[in-house]
């Protein structure tokens, strides 16, 4: 573990993490690295079909993050700030796991603003009938993780963020300069569909029209799955986790359509791009269920169905990569299990430099780090 995270390390100035993301989008800067020869070649983003092989299949996850932190009052007037990880809620009447920046206990009714309402059917304390509290009763806690049971209909979750949640950017962009309404526009890909995740996939967030129109004209298919990024893909790998071989569980979902032109990538030798980590997590989870290697059966199940599930998979070196043949990432915190995954794939396409010796040229050509900052395309 020690040896892992000494390579996986590296020192960056504060000035290198990117306070705001590049405008236009894509005119980020793009570290491209031919892991075969060891090729260094520096370029914008906005010229990314130009470096890709025309027979490949790009796929994106297309989760949008939700407005998910909320500012909440404690019935003895005291504050407190819960994230609500809903991406790994399963909807209904299950409690919404939750992360407090300060002390909660089991029993706590938590409201939103100054809401003096109460729960439907809670009885008469003057509020109108029928009258929906928007707040959470905490109703159990595991470690440092809270559990919450909304105080009105959990199917109006979204709305309610919506209403009064604010985004949940990583706490250590310093600095920010982007005001909310902006924030939920730039911390989140332009072809975002599927609310529930509490972080951005963020080497989605370079694409703009531009770059899908260049990838069309260049005969590049594309394709779009969903996973739901939580707050644990960017947490430090722990010892527990090593000796696991597991990491937190991240729900995803691969339509019949794409699965369909994946499987079909696969069978005629195209290159498979994944965009992000995040979408090698579900990609590399769909092929150790057995369902992208080889040919495509001709089936009606392998016509029409998506694949869904959760995974908890821990890609670390050494990794036998099934879908994946090019990666599209960010650059990432140190020791977290993301510059594992992507030093694994350096290593399963035999490059001669490992991961941090990248980052220290990258550091040295000044290229801007974590989720609003440039992006590298290993080949």
């Amino acid at each position: 573990m020690d040896s892992m995270r000494k390579d996986e390390g590296f020192e960056l100035p504060d000035g290198l993490i990117a306070a705001v993301p590049a405008e236009p989008r894509d005119s980020s800067r793009l570290f491209v690295y031919e892991a075969a020869s060891g090729r260094i070649r520096f370029g914008r983003f906005a010229d990314l079909s130009a470096y890709l092989p025309a027979d490949s299949l790009l796929v994106l996850n297309d989760t949008k993050v939700v407005p998910a932190r909320l500012k909440l009052n404690k019935r003895t007037g005291g504050k407190i700030e819960m994230l609500l990880l809903l991406n790994e809620w399963p909807g209904g009447s299950s409690p919404i796991a939750a992360l407090s920046d300060r002390k909660a206990a089991v029993g706590d009714v938590l409201s939103i603003g100054d809401d003096p309402g109460t729960p439907m059917g809670a009885g008469s304390t003057g509020a109108p009938a029928g009258y929906e509290k928007r707040g959470f009763e905490v109703v159990g806690q595991d470690k440092n993780v809270f559990y919450l049971k909304p105080l009105f209909n959990p199917a109006s979750i979204h709305e309610t963020l919506l209403k009064h949640g604010s985004t949940p950017v990583p706490k250590y962009i310093k600095g920010m300069r982007l005001g909310e309404a902006e924030l939920r526009q730039r911390y989140q890909a332009i072809f975002a569909a599927n609310p529930s995740s509490v972080a951005a996939p963020t080497a989605s967030l370079h694409f703009t029209e531009g770059v899908f129109k260049s990838l069309e004209e260049r005969g590049i298919q594309t394709a779009r799955i969903s996973l739901h990024v939580g707050l644990g893909t960017f947490a430090p790998v722990t010892e527990e986790d090593m000796r696991k071989g597991e990491l937190h569980k991240e729900r995803y979902s691969i339509p019949a359509g794409a699965l369909r032109a994946i499987q079909d990538a696969k069978a005629q030798a195209r290159p498979v791009v994944a965009v992000g980590t995040t979408t090698v997590r579900a990609l590399e989870s769909a092929a150790l269920r057995g369902v992208l290697s080889g040919a495509r059966k001709a089936t009606a199940t392998a016509a029409s169905a998506s694949l869904d599930g959760e995974t908890n998979i821990f890609i670390k070196p050494p990794f036998d990569f099934k879908a994946v043949d090019i990666l599209i990432t960010n650059f990432h915190l140190p020791g977290s299990s993301l510059m594992m995954l992507v030093q694994a794939f350096l290593e399963y396409k035999g490059s001669p430099k490992r991961l941090a010796e990248l980052y220290e040229i990258a550091i040295a050509e000044r290229f801007r780090f974590y989720s609003f900052g440039d992006a590298m395309l290993i080949l």
